[in-house]
């Protein structure tokens, strides 16, 4: 079973994760909690960003406001690669080596 947890802004028409939500957001592999966010554009709605779990060593990319929580034989290398390079200079350096299920260290 994976969790999702991300509010609706119906007045906006789109799905945002609001910062509030990480206090009852958990790891939909492992449930941890609580999991760890960095935000790279974005105040209260998070445009772009990184949900991590520091149990698991999993990442989830936040991309136009949208939190991409899947298991891993839902996510997609050749999307996630490109999200850890663009935001490289932001994304711990355990994450972009040991991240979970796709890091910059084995696509080289």
């Amino acid at each position: 079973m994976v969790y999702f947890s991300w509010s609706f802004d119906l007045c906006a028409g789109c799905f945002t994760l609001k910062r509030k939500l990480m206090d009852i957001l958990a790891c939909p592999i492992d449930k941890f909690y609580p999991l760890e966010l960095l935000v790279f554009e974005g105040e209260d709605e998070i445009n772009s960003g990184i949900i991590t779990c520091p149990k698991c060593d999993r990442w989830f990319p936040i991309i136009d406001e949208i939190p991409h929580m899947l298991p891993d034989e839902l996510r997609e290398q050749k999307e996630d690669l490109p999200f850890l390079q663009k935001w490289k200079s932001k994304i711990p350096e355990r994450t972009l080596q040991q991240g979970k299920p796709f890091n910059l260290k084995s696509a080289s």
